[in-house]
């Protein structure tokens, strides 16, 4: 009876967030530019074999969309655009597929894949399109260096994500939008990679789209990192095999958001239980000091542990302090 008033106390909090949001996001919606217009890519057949030739023809086919969507960016006269997409075209870089469309989807690949026998999939959280694409990659290579020889990472943007200041973060709407298409990665991913030990790496609002799919995952790990709750209340809500683990940066400011889960008519606000909490259940880990989006910084307490968890390793077994 006691917890009555403090429930009551974030169920408001929260409410009050998603009417400011609603306020708040239109106004600074009206100030964002218009959208890049970029072509409809080509139909992609599934990947049959992850062989560096079939690999070479899936990485230039995705260099052809870019290609694409940086001739339309040009003639559409937003050059800041064209630019970043050139870079993407380069022939160092690996894109198993791109669409430049409604804000950006793109997967691509930091290491060799065809001798892989570790892979970490990224899921990002809000405010991740093209025009931040390179804090997200940022984050990426930095996970392929920790892990070195003999694994690879894929940037899994396969969505459209919310905006931080936005009702859709507080809603699980994109979430279910995006999961189907997370299961048919993974599925294609595990078809022609089934020794590989592949790892779900969730930030943010995509610990939501990797809850979302979870049931269907054939992955070892889920890691949730900065996460704002799953949907579930425990990790059995989850329903998966996989070994799930949670951790947050003392500095994350995700800490405050109320934890709590509201469903109203039509709407469910809010996810839930905190992944960190014991009575989650997940694996935690140590993941330093650092704040919302520091958890893949270079030499971070956060990265190493991620890593180790990857490489199929207790995090317990480096120190806090290493």
């Amino acid at each position: 009876m006691a917890s009555r008033p403090r429930d009551s106390r974030l169920r408001r909090t929260l409410l009050a967030a998603l009417v400011t949001a609603s306020v708040v996001v239109p106004v600074s919606g009206a100030a964002r530019p218009a959208a890049v217009p970029a072509p409809t890519p080509a139909v992609l057949a599934p990947l049959r074999a992850a062989t560096p030739a079939a690999l070479d023809e899936r990485y230039a086919a995705g260099r052809q969309d870019i290609a694409a969507a940086e001739r339309m960016a040009g003639e559409h006269g937003d050059r800041r655009r064209a630019r970043a997409l050139r870079a993407m075209a380069e022939p160092a870089r690996h894109f198993l597929s791109f669409d430049g469309r409604d804000g950006g989807r793109t997967v691509e690949v930091f290491g060799d894949l065809s001798r892989a026998g570790t892979i970490a999939v990224l899921v990002p959280g809000s405010d991740t399109d093209l025009d931040t694409y390179e804090r997200f990659r940022a984050g990426a290579v930095a996970l392929e260096e920790e892990l070195g020889d003999g694994a690879a990472v894929i940037a899994w943007l396969g969505y459209r994500t919310p905006g931080t200041v936005s009702p859709e973060v507080l809603t699980p709407g994109l979430a279910r939008r995006a999961a189907p298409r997370l299961r048919a990665f993974i599925a294609e991913l595990s078809a022609v990679k089934p020794a590989a030990r592949t790892s779900l790496l969730c930030h943010s609002y995509g610990s939501v789209v990797c809850a979302e799919a979870a049931p269907d995952l054939r992955v070892a790990d889920i890691v949730l990192y900065g996460s704002p709750g799953t949907g579930a209340d425990t990790v059995g809500g989850l329903h998966t095999p996989a070994a799930v683990w949670a951790g947050r940066g003392t500095g994350d400011w995700i800490a405050d958001v109320p934890h709590v889960r509201i469903r109203l008519p039509f709407l469910s606000v809010g996810f839930g239980t905190d992944p960190v909490a014991k009575e989650f259940g997940a694996h935690t880990f140590d993941a330093g000091t650092g704040g919302h989006s520091d958890y893949l910084k270079p030499r971070s307490v956060s990265l190493r542990n991620i890593a180790r968890i990857v490489s199929g390793r207790n995090p317990a077994e480096e120190g806090r302090h290493a």
